[in-house]
């Protein structure tokens, strides 16, 4: 392969790391490759012409070219895999081209994800299938556009070849964008081997790359844990805003940065159950989507453990503040998912009685099979209306039991009448914050079996461009945010590895 494709000013702070924290790698060449999609608008972003970055997107994305500057690097790591732990894993089928600072200074990983076996394959292909190429390129860029921090969608290209799983299926290579790739699973990595001055080196390089307002103090580390912890807690309180379901929480899967991180059996809530698994191997639920806060809390206990003996020479000592410092993390999720949850209400001030009011409608929902997106969007309608006005296309029509809804409207438009704000500015700022439109899963599998299947794009296209606005009521898109139809049995996802 050759080396003169140049887009990209890399600039790549991670080679600086040892070597063991690393494998030097170059993609597998693929046959035929295709561009399936480029993301124009985070192009600007990251301050890379999309006129000039097309016409090359096919081999530089496919990992066909090495562009000039490029790291190409396989990064180590362990995790928690459904609780049970695993010493190595790492990026078995990601190769990091490099970093990038961007126009506003911020420093970005570009990555090929299914670019080819790494010495972290485990006898695996490396590469990966065209549905969850797609998946994670639409949920991934809905969620930005939902305004929860994540992980972004840069391109993805076709290979031309096959990969074989449960079927043969046709293969795609997807560029992801990051701040960085930094995993909970990769602190572990080096404290299951004891190797301690490694995690101090990688806990510096963290807090220089992500948290460098702590860079000044004598001992950062607990500082570290704490900040990382904050974000983790303010992430799933928005994903739990949105129904949102990641579907396989392992420490390796959670970013140290505080973005969302692999899409692979991940989904959103229709009716409202907080007992909804869409994954084929969380069997036990361990992973069901109101587990979300306790099973980020116990991941991050696992960072705690990698930490202790940088935290506290006295080890006692170290444990009983790392400790409270992960006790600390319900409160930290409270805090985000009920400021969150007054604006999805309409209410601007804080009362005693808001949680119990949130979760009262949560328990109606749940009770009533209500859609979980529609039930808050609709809500604003009510605004300058009382429940009994309700007729036939407000939330009370979601509800297989209307009065269980009627029975908490009234106590909720109390709770507004004791507010200032006017009707309509309220109704605004709500719509502003329950979107009208997520990747509702039965289009999202409609999108990837016509490109799977059938090699036609045009369903994912439109389900890209619906999701770029999800805020606003856009007649155009209207049909992608109806709900499945009944007896469409339970969803199920998989895993795209």
């Amino acid at each position: 392969m050759n080396s003169s494709v140049a887009p990209f000013a890399f600039e790549n702070s991670f080679l600086r790391m040892p070597d063991h924290f690393y494998a030097r790698i170059a993609p597998t060449p693929v046959v035929a490759p295709k561009l399936l999609a480029l993301n124009r608008p985070l192009c600007e972003e990251l301050g890379v012409s999309y006129q000039s970055l097309a016409p090359v997107a096919e081999v530089l994305f496919s990992g066909n070219q090495i562009p000039e500057g490029a790291a190409s690097i396989a990064l180590a790591y362990a995790g928690h895999q459904f609780g049970n732990f695993v010493p190595q894993l790492g990026d078995g089928r990601a190769i990091l081209l490099g970093e990038i600072l961007t126009p506003r200074g911020e420093r970005k990983d570009i990555q090929l994800k299914g670019a080819g076996p790494t010495p972290f394959s485990r006898r695996g292909d490396g590469r990966a299938a065209l549905g969850p190429v797609l998946r994670e390129f639409l949920v991934s860029e809905a969620m930005h556009a939902l305004g929860i921090p994540t992980t972004r969608a840069l391109a993805a290209v076709a290979t031309g070849e096959p990969v074989y799983r449960e079927e043969t299926l046709p293969g795609a290579v997807l560029t992801r964008v990051a701040a960085s790739h930094i995993r909970v699973g990769t602190f572990e990595y080096f404290a299951a081997r004891e190797d301690y001055r490694a995690v101090e080196t990688l806990a510096r390089h963290v807090i220089a790359r992500h948290y460098p307002e702590l860079e000044a103090l004598e001992n950062p580390f607990l500082p570290l844990l704490e900040a990382v912890a904050q974000k983790q807690a303010a992430l799933i309180a928005r994903w739990m805003l949105v129904g949102f379901v990641h579907g396989v929480m392992n420490t390796d899967n959670m970013s140290v940065s505080g973005e969302t991180i692999d899409y692979g059996p991940c989904a959103f809530l229709d009716p409202y159950d907080p007992a909804t698994v869409f994954s084929s191997i969380d069997r036990g639920g361990r992973y069901a989507f109101a587990n979300q806060p306790a099973i980020a809390q116990w991941n991050l206990a696992r960072l705690a453990e990698t930490l202790v003996p940088l935290i506290h020479s006295d080890t006692e000592t170290a444990l009983e503040m790392a400790t409270a410092a992960i006790h600390k993390i319900p409160e930290y999720f409270e805090s985000h998912w009920l400021a969150g949850m007054r604006l999805k209400l309409g209410l601007y001030s804080e009362e005693p009685g808001d949680k119990e009011l949130a979760q009262r409608l949560l328990s109606a929902m749940h009770d009533g099979g209500a859609d979980f997106t529609l039930t808050f969007r609709r809500l604003s309608q009510l605004c300058d209306a009382t429940p009994e006005t309700d007729k036939g296309d407000g939330p009370a029509a979601l509800f297989s039991k209307p009065d269980l809804f009627h029975d908490w409207a009234q106590d909720w438009q109390s709770r507004l009448h004791r507010e200032p704000p006017l009707p309509s500015e309220r109704a605004v700022r709500m719509r502003s914050v329950n979107p009208a439109l997520i990747p509702r899963n039965h289009r999202v599998e409609e999108a990837l079996a016509a490109a799977v299947r059938h090699g036609d794009l045009r369903p994912f296209e439109t389900l890209s461009r619906a999701l770029e606005k999800p805020y606003l009521d856009l007649p155009e898109f209207a049909h992608l945010a109806e709900l499945p139809q009944l007896g469409a049995g339970p969803y199920r996802t998989f895993c795209g590895t």
